[in-house]
């Protein structure tokens, strides 16, 4: 056969394109592409116990519910980032005997199943018990692993777990685990709810309509995410606090979900987030110290608001004449007043946010400095200013001792320091006040061989004291 124009034309732009993909890039250099979106991964999970046969409306209620989740199916075929699979139970062997074991994956996750979907749902045919809680465990595997995956359940059901067996327990339990998040749970009739409500996000239909309804409310619900915002509340109940981290967490699972940075947009009003809205979220507020809010629940399709006290102030701390001293190397130690947990370690002269209240502070100055009920005000700066030290020269001669020193505070006698006893000649730095060196030999035998040298310091001052004399 002779090529026409047209078809050498066709061929010589299909060589120049592979050529192009061919030699685009330089030798040695590997190109590779990862598509970095969350995937979602809805499990269906369909009852075929023997009571599924019973009529229900225009038909037997699994007739309905084949027909009803073949068309979601539809609807989800071919969604960016969906991958659907189907588990059924009840349908494997006959009631009775009852048996608490009859469930299985009939459809896995996978590109295109949709065909295989309904195909197999149309197979389906009512036979034994209802096991819901094991059908729960088991299809924990039906999920390939993945850190990228939201596993949603969609559990169909006519009836109660008849195998004895706590549904809700077994739920929340595979929910804490981080199996799936909280399943779907659609009720065929009433009186289900009582049963089910506390096992997941729970639909009670009672005619064909309100199950339809309740499978698109579903997917809506799966397939779009919810607006929000976290006003970051000051004392005056006003939303004016901003640039602190916050971190979102699982509440069931515990898992960590979203870190942000809390942003004003160019309003003025807190920024907006995209969340998941099928997931409740335990929120921390990273202030000095931490706020946590728990088990906060998001409004699906709304756009909702969640208002956190986070109300803040100032503290500084530095030194009242800095001009002679550095400052570097003193940090303090600051806990809630009352209370041993450390919130933060400050260095001086670094302003620092902390939320409105009383804190007590340790400065680790020689001696230590201890300040209690320091209060920190809404949108103030609170400044504690220490006295600058004075340095203590020591000379202690070519002979190890071993000694300490003590401050002389009113009649009371402190421990402040031990002395390094390699070193003739240490130099220390002290705050200002009364002291006394307490030191002897290191070899010496006899207690009488102690030295005791009273001195004062002043800031920015060196006091000498010479022992080798």
């Amino acid at each position: 056969m002779k090529s026409t124009p047209i078809k050498k034309a066709l061929l010589l732009l299909a060589i120049l394109f592979a050529s192009v993909a061919l030699y685009a890039q330089p030798k040695g250099v590997k190109v590779t592409r990862e598509d970095s979106f969350q995937k979602t991964r809805i499990l269906f999970i369909l009852d075929c116990s023997n009571t599924m046969y019973g009529m229900w409306q225009s038909n037997t209620k699994i007739k309905i519910a084949q027909n009803l989740l073949s068309n979601i199916v539809d609807t989800l075929a071919n969604k960016p980032g969906v991958e659907m699979a189907l588990r059924a139970y009840g349908h494997t062997k006959d009631y009775p005997p009852q048996n608490c074991d009859d469930t299985r994956l009939e459809v896995g996750f996978y590109q295109n199943n949709t065909e295989q979907i309904k195909a197999k749902l149309k197979a389906l045919v009512p036979k034994g018990t209802t096991p819901i809680a094991y059908t729960l465990e088991k299809c924990v595997k039906d999920f390939p692993e993945s850190d990228n995956c939201r596993n949603i359940v969609v559990l169909i059901t006519d009836g109660v777990d008849e195998c004895s067996a706590d549904v809700c327990k077994t739920s929340k339990q595979l929910q804490k685990k981080g199996a799936f998040l909280k399943p779907f749970i659609i009720g065929i009739g009433k009186g289900l709810k009582e049963e089910f409500e506390c096992a997941g996000s729970y639909f009670e239909v009672t005619n064909e309509i309100e199950f339809s309804k309740a499978l698109n409310n579903i997917v809506a619900q799966v397939l779009n995410n919810t607006t929000s915002q976290v006003n970051l509340l000051d004392s005056n109940m006003e939303p004016s606090e901003t640039n602190v981290p916050m971190t979102f967490y699982d509440a069931q699972s515990k898992q960590l979900r979203y870190t942000f940075m809390h942003t004003f947009n160019s309003k003025g009003l807190s920024d907006t987030l995209i969340l998941d809205p099928l997931i409740n979220y335990d929120i921390v507020i990273h202030t000095l110290p931490p706020v946590k809010e728990e088990n906060v629940q998001l409004k699906v399709g709304r756009h909702t608001i969640i208002p956190i006290k986070a109300p803040q102030g100032n503290m500084m701390i530095k030194l009242t004449d800095k001009s002679k001293n550095k400052t570097g190397d003193i940090f303090a130690i600051v806990r809630e007043s009352g209370k041993t947990e450390t919130v933060n370690i400050q260095a001086l002269d670094k302003i620092e946010k902390y939320l409105v209240g009383k804190y007590d502070l340790e400065i680790l100055t020689l001696p230590k400095l201890k300040i209690e009920n320091v209060e920190v005000g809404q949108s103030s700066t609170t400044t504690i200013e220490i006295p600058v030290s004075g340095t203590l020269s020591l000379t202690k001669g070519k002979t190890q001792t071993i000694g300490s020193i003590f401050v002389k505070d009113s009649e009371e006698t402190k421990w402040v320091c031990n002395l390094e006893e390699a070193l003739p000649v240490e130099n220390i730095e002290l705050l200002p006040g009364q002291y006394m060196v307490v030191l002897r030999d290191k070899n010496a035998n006899k207690t009488s061989k102690t030295q005791i040298k009273e001195f004062k310091i002043e800031s920015n001052k060196t006091t000498t004291i010479n022992l080798a004399k």
